[in-house]
């Protein structure tokens, strides 16, 4: 799955690449004004970034389902465990406390 996302990600960085050199050149030969391609480039990159947003959200959607398919404990889990284990180890030093009185 990652390396699908890896992929994904690396080609899009490459077209990214591959249209700002195709705007330098149509810039350099004078069939794009500067101004024109420099408006291009940063669509370019909105689109891009937006696509990489879309993305991100998309992998961290699938992540938490297989997370939660898994039914591994979570963070929450995990401190209401620990809050319990601590409750009971000074319960029970309290018990031994009153014992050895």
């Amino acid at each position: 799955m990652f390396d699908i996302v890896r992929k994904a990600l690396l080609a899009g960085l490459g077209a990214q690449e591959k249209a700002k050199e195709l705007v330098e050149d149509l810039v350099k030969k004078g069939e794009l004004n500067q101004s024109d391609g420099a408006k291009l480039i940063k669509e370019v990159m909105e689109k891009a970034e937006k696509g990489t947003e879309e993305i991100d959200k998309k992998v961290g959607a699938i992540v938490q389902k297989t997370l939660e398919k898994l039914n591994l404990p979570n963070r929450k889990d995990i401190e209401a465990l620990e809050k319990n284990v601590q409750e009971l180890t000074n319960r029970i030093k309290r018990i031994e406390e009153t014992k050895g009185a």
